[in-house]
Order: C-alpha cells, then structure tokens, then sequence
C-alpha cells in the first residue's frame, strides 16, 4: 500500500516554511531597531550627549607644561590666559622664548584647558542607516550648545585669542558626526 499525503497537508508545511522565513529577518534585524538602538533623534541625542560628557571641548591638545615658544600667535594666545590667572610667564630672553609653567587657579584646567562639553539642541538630519565598518551607521547633523563653561573662557581677551571656542560659547553651533547602533544604544565610534 502507498502512502501519498494529502494536499492540505503539504499546503500546510509550505505555509509554515512561508511564514518562517518572513519572520526570520525580522527577528534578526528588528531586535536592534527598538528602544535605545531605534534611528530616531532621541536616541541620537543621547547617545551625542553622553559622548561629549566624556570629551570635553579644549583649547589645547597636544601642549605639555613647562610650555616654550617663540611663535608670537601662539604667545599672544597664552597671554591671555596669564592674564586670567591660568598659566605664568618668564621670558628667556637669551633664546628669544617665553615659558609658560600652570599657575595654581590653573590646576583644575590643565593642561588642555577645557571650556565645557556639547550639549545637542536639535537634530537637523541624518542620514539612512546602513552597514559601515560592521555596525549599523548614520551620520548626523546637530546643533548644539556648550555646557559647563568655566568663567575664564567667557573672558572677553581669551575669546579674542581662540575665536573657534568663542563661537561654539557664545552662539548655536551646528556639528556633523557619525554614530554607531550597539545593543545598548547609538554611540560614537572610536
């Protein structure tokens, strides 16, 4: 005797396989596109937000004290922040430089003289996410404002001296940065 199954049978099965590889994709892909880890601005914010806090905006980068320099831009900036009381000054005047060594108000700060963090406003725009370097990425557009700024750096000379941080203290800037999706939310990648 022949066994032949029946049509309801096989129907069944091909719309089970049907529906398992329509679901399939969305569970693998949807799990990452909800809550903290959905393309939103929200989650953008906040992920901005929480990469700033720890990368603070500075004056200086790369400057070790004692600082010598002869480069009259250079010197006029860092005489404003003698003139605030961050950084003292001797000359040496065989050599043609001038020495730059933290003075005690300017303990807290150095020696790259942060001025405060960013802090998003807005979210312009972003881009489609799409698979960049293994992760899920966007580009974003902001504007933001800086947070935290000490006293100094409103200073009206040390403004005058370093224009970039005045505008990103004084105004709304606006920046473009690339984010990451992880499990825990969008991050900057490093």
């Amino acid at each position: 005797m022949k066994i032949v199954p029946s049509k309801p049978a096989s129907t069944a099965r091909a719309a089970a396989l049907l529906s398992l590889l329509t679901i399939a994709p969305l569970l693998f892909t949807g799990c990452n596109n909800t809550g903290k880890a959905a393309a939103n601005p929200a989650n953008f914010t906040t992920g901005i937000n929480n990469h700033y806090l720890d990368h603070p905006e500075c004056l200086l980068t790369d400057t070790r004290f004692p600082f010598e320099t002869s480069d009259p831009d250079k010197t006029r900036q860092l005489d404003t922040l003698v003139k605030n009381l961050l950084l003292e000054k001797s000359v040496e005047t065989s050599i043609h430089v001038s020495r730059y060594t933290v003075a005690p108000a300017g303990t807290r700060y150095a020696p790259r003289f942060c001025y405060g963090h960013r802090e998003v406003t807005s979210i312009n725009s972003f881009t489609p996410v799409a698979v960049a370097n293994g992760f899920q990425e966007t580009t974003v557009t902001y504007n933001y404002t800086m947070k935290e700024v000490p006293v100094w750096a409103e200073s009206h000379d040390v403004q005058a001296a370093f224009p970039a941080m005045a505008h990103a203290t004084t105004s709304q800037a606006t920046a473009t940065i690339t984010l990451a999706q992880s499990p825990v939310g969008w991050q900057v990648p490093d």
